[in-house]
């Protein structure tokens, strides 16, 4: 193709050149490098290439495909393989694709209903956006079914579950008035058990993680491993109404540290959400960045725009960023070299989460203590323990064949990410985490972090019930300390916080308050009592002053006795979770982002592009960014390709078979 390319003047000697000895270590198409380089154009490329296999250009404008023909394929199969079957024409089937190198190998992998094949050549984003014109619909039906109905909670849909969850609170305030005195001893043990589990287990977490920094700390730094050829990855930034953000986003993301050619960053968002479409219609995107337009359905979640835009994603390594998210410069070189040296059951890496507004008012500083304490200490400390682990749901890095043999993301789960954690658990994967940063910006406004809390832990109580539905299966799988653990970190966690004011109501016996409880329990058990309550606050206080530490905010450590009055926001959106699982168990609550950004986070051509937007929106002047699928042609036609001396040969020979 190179020699094309120099004989049509389509790129200089000395950028080939160099293009040759970079694609010796990258695993992308020479033709790719080319362009992501600026030294050529795609148009010239996918001409070298007709020249160079000698058959001709597919023209989807003109001719648009059959859908017929891309459902005998499958419209999946067409973008994991490159391929599309495109019309019918001289007794053949003419499939475009993007890469003729492959088609010898995958061609006796067709349907027989597609037989005789003809090879005709397409840009790799012409063949996307033919496929996402005609078939958006059905991909986007399949991105919400892709996890298996025994792992997914999309059971939930049929009344059943929402039943006995309302009849079990039904039971639980009937019980509350016919003994109420049973019942709240009951109650009160239960959430006390919780605490004294969630304790130790944070506490033995913290301690693995400190025994392995200890560690760490006497052995030589590790040496960057020789990679022969890095790999492509691609990372998935869903968008949702979002275009107070997007702007300052693309500017973070432009300084990842990678080669351009081997990124593939892919703004994701909802074909309903013309404000954030527009804006990004109105920025310029570099080669290496695509927006991507998940088709409107009645489900609108997070991991359903995931699942679609999965299949378009051009590398091993799919990554996940939010829409606030600031990563550090050389987080990708540190995620590869990371999955370079680890073994093939490491399925995610996962990365640091912070925040780069620690100090915007309270809110935000108990929230960077939590961030702290959970990101540095606790989820490494369970990995090493060998306890599942709920992921975060960004700056998370997997191997997209493990990604896919699972299904993808959950469409149905609000936290996606907490259950595919288990699910790669389940299936014998482990996760890892990285010594690297992505800051985010910190929810700390009050009702929005209700908000946000109370999908949390509706997703975590969804998760926890659909993957008890056969816990012998899940103990068997997770073995005792993992099965344990999982309880606890899901379970114990909206435990704790629904039943939070009955612990509290034990601090009104130093007031000389008279407790209900005090006639079932003994003056010793209140001993006990209050020391299992300063034992659980001193392990909460190490387990923050350790991840404030590790964070370097050294400075927020006198916040942490504060996180008292934190706790019972925790235990407002805990109600609003049982609420909703029972009435709305797949809404998605939105966090707005954008709302305190750092100084200098927005440059003023991004401030006056957004004004513009929004100016445009009001007028009505959106821009229809869909595209035209076209309509199927009756009556004869003439060939719709540019068809070179050998591609008329072989058709002929097609013929006539």
């Amino acid at each position: 193709m190179g020699e094309h390319l120099l004989a049509a003047g389509a790129v200089a000697p000395e950028a080939l050149d160099r293009a040759l000895a970079d694609h010796a270590r990258m695993e992308v198409q020479l033709g790719e490098l080319l362009v992501a380089e600026g030294d050529t154009t795609a148009e010239d490329v996918a001409e070298a290439l007709c020249r160079q296999f000698g058959t001709g250009r597919a023209d989807f404008a003109a001719y648009p495909p059959d859908p017929r023909l891309i459902d005998v394929l499958g419209a999946r199969t067409c973008l994991k393989q490159g391929l599309l079957p495109w019309r019918r024409f001289a007794g053949a089937t003419l499939i475009a694709t993007s890469r003729p190198d492959r088609f010898e190998q995958l061609a006796p992998t067709l349907p027989p209903d597609l037989a005789p094949a003809i090879m005709v050549i397409c840009r790799e984003d012409e063949l996307q956006a033919a496929l996402a014109g005609c078939r958006a619909d059905v991909l986007a039906r399949a991105a919400e079914t892709r996890v298996p109905e025994h792992e997914s909670c999309r059971a939930w849909l049929r009344a059943g579950p929402r039943a006995a969850l309302m009849a079990m609170l039904a039971v639980i305030g009937l019980a509350a008035v016919l003994a109420p005195l049973t019942v709240l001893t009951v109650l009160t043990l239960w959430a006390l058990g919780w605490m004294l589990a969630g304790s130790l287990l944070r506490a033995v977490a913290a301690l693995t993680q400190a025994r392995a920094l200890m560690r760490a700390r006497h052995m030589p730094p590790p040496v960057a491993p020789t990679i022969a050829r890095l790999p492509r990855i691609s990372i998935l930034v869903p968008l949702f109404r979002e275009s107070e953000i997007a702007p300052r986003l693309i500017a973070r993301l432009s300084r990842l540290d990678y080669p351009r050619a081997l990124l593939d960053i892919c703004l994701v968002t909802e074909a309903g959400d013309e404000e954030t479409r527009a804006m990004l219609d109105a920025t310029p995107l570099p080669p290496w960045m695509r927006r991507l337009s998940v088709p409107a359905g009645a489900l609108k979640t997070k991991p359903r725009a995931l699942n679609y835009a999965l299949d378009f994603c051009r590398g091993s390594i799919i990554g996940i960023y939010d829409a606030e998210d600031a990563p550090a410069p050389d987080q990708l070189r540190k995620v590869v070299a990371h999955f370079h040296s680890c073994g093939p059951d490491v399925a995610v890496v996962q990365g640091v989460l912070d925040f780069y507004n620690p100090r915007a008012n309270w809110l935000a500083r108990c929230f960077t203590i939590e961030y702290a304490a959970w990101f540095r200490v606790v989820l490494p400390g369970l990995a090493r323990l060998g306890v599942p682990v709920p992921l975060g749901g960004t700056t998370l890095f997997f191997r997209r064949r493990v990604l896919e043999d699972l299904g993808g993301w959950d469409a149905h789960n609000v936290t996606e990410d907490a259950d595919l954690g288990l699910r790669l658990a389940r299936h014998g994967y482990r996760t890892e985490f990285l010594d690297s940063v992505t800051e985010e910006e910190a929810n700390c406004r009050t009702w929005p972090w209700v908000r946000q809390r109370s999908r949390w832990l509706k997703g975590y109580a969804m998760t926890w019930a659909t993957h008890m539905r056969h816990p012998v299966l899940l103990l068997r799988q997770f073995g005792p300390l993992g099965f344990v653990g999982m309880q606890v970190l899901f379970l114990g966690t909206l435990t704790q916080f629904a039943l939070m004011p009955l612990i509290w109501s034990f601090w009104l016996l130093p007031m000389g308050v008279t407790h209900p409880l005090t006639q079932v329990i003994p003056a010793g058990g209140f001993v006990a009592l209050f020391a299992l309550f300063i034992a659980a606050e001193l392990v909460t206080l190490g387990v923050g002053a350790m991840g404030l530490e590790r964070a370097g905010k050294r400075g927020l450590i006198p916040w942490l006795p504060t996180l008292h009055l934190y706790c019972p926001l925790a235990a407002i959106a805990s109600y609003k979770a049982l609420w909703e699982m029972a009435v709305r168990p797949f809404y998605w609550d939105k966090t707005r982002h954008g709302l305190d950004e750092p100084e200098g986070g927005e440059t003023a051509a991004a401030a006056a592009t957004r004004a513009r937007v929004r100016a445009a929106l009001a007028r009505g002047g959106a821009v229809d960014v869909g595209r035209h699928a076209g309509k199927e042609q009756a009556g004869p036609q003439p060939s719709p390709i540019r068809a070179s001396a050998s591609w008329r040969r072989r058709a002929s020979k097609a013929s006539e078979m």
